[in-house]
């Protein structure tokens, strides 16, 4: 408890004591007191607002978020946004983690956990923004996050690789398909989400580049051997792709979806025990094809070919001057794939 100022009675430090505890509890400073108080719309409740910020924001946040934000409806949908305190946001998180589903890569629930804050502090901010509730009074920040553990992701060996590769292209129900989608993923490194997005528009056939969307709304040109621009141009014709719709499809010119990737891993893991065991993912492809390139032309090129942005903190300003070009990035994949590339410097 602070000491009472010179004159003033201990009753009086008292009270002055217990009114900053109040104001603490309210959110409230004395900067707040002195203001002229800010007309704002009634504070809605989560069932009233969680909706509208699912329609605000983008499919991949609203994919990401929107388990969580059906979880903190079942618990709070009657409640202001303004209630919850940040002891009750850490209940929550931990009730959370504790039914999170396990699965053999588990860790514990810590994802689950993560990703409740996260959908949480996403909705405060929108709330602040929209001006129901007062700048800086976002509860969700006070809680932190778990701590993330190392990945368990490495890169693939070639035999390995080879192995992966055989089993895509010689069973299931399309391997024509399963093994497109392998070489694509492993000459661009590019995530799921990017292969997804991918339309027959986004392919430059002269110049063997294909246009990559992905996560945060980036974007990005990015070479491929002149086989694989031959397999996507074929694969979009005979599967008839509209110019701008999805690229990927199945025999019956069906869009594929997130699904066909979940089916070739499980199919992959039924030949190859230890891609189960260890839980190899189409990620697993990106991280072995970006640890290449890393190793064998630097990480300027490497962070060009993962699309990586060079935001503040991601190997701080000095990006700005090893940057990789697409000139270098077209290199190593021709060094990669083996096959020239329009593109590639002169060796």
């Amino acid at each position: 408890m602070n000491a009472p100022a010179p004159g003033v009675a201990v009753t009086d430090a008292a009270k002055l004591d217990a009114a900053r505890v109040l104001l603490d509890t309210l959110g409230i400073s004395v900067t707040d007191l002195l203001n002229e108080p800010v007309d704002r719309p009634p504070v809605p409740t989560f069932d009233e607002y969680i909706p509208k910020v699912a329609d605000a924001v983008g499919e991949g946040t609203r994919r990401n978020y929107g388990t969580y934000w059906k979880r903190i409806r079942a618990h709070w949908g009657d409640r202001r946004l303004d209630e919850p305190t940040p002891t009750e946001i850490e209940l929550l998180t931990q009730e959370i983690r504790a039914s999170a589903l396990v699965r053999r890569n588990s860790r514990g629930g810590r994802s689950a956990a993560e990703h409740l804050i996260a959908a949480l502090r996403c909705v405060y901010r929108r709330a602040e923004i929209d001006d129901l509730i007062p700048k800086g009074s976002n509860p969700a920040l006070k809680v932190p996050k778990p701590r993330r553990l190392p990945s368990t992701r490495c890169a693939v060996a070639n035999d390995r690789l080879a192995e992966i590769n055989q089993v895509a292209a010689t069973t299931g129900n399309d391997s024509e398909l399963d093994a497109l989608l392998l070489r694509l993923h492993t000459e661009t490194a590019c995530r799921r989400s990017g292969a997804l997005a991918l339309r027959p528009q986004d392919l430059d056939e002269t110049q063997c580049l294909v246009y990559l969307r992905e996560k945060g709304e980036t974007a990005r040109w990015q070479p491929v051997s002149p086989t694989l621009m031959r397999a996507l141009v074929r694969h979009s014709e005979q599967r008839g792709a509209p110019k701008d719709g999805q690229l990927l499809r199945y025999v019956t010119g069906r869009p594929i979806t997130r699904r066909r990737y979940d089916y070739l891993w499980t199919r992959i893991g039924k030949h190859l025990p230890w891609a189960a065991a260890q839980q190899v993912s189409i990620h697993w492809l990106r991280h072995t094809t970006l640890t290449w390139v890393e190793r064998n032309f630097g990480y300027g090129i490497a962070h060009a070919f993962a699309g990586h942005t060079d935001e503040a903190g991601d190997g701080g300003s000095t990006t700005t001057y090893i940057r990789g070009q697409l000139h270098e990035v077209a290199t190593a994949l021709s060094t990669l794939t083996g096959e020239p590339h329009p593109l590639a410097l002169a060796a």
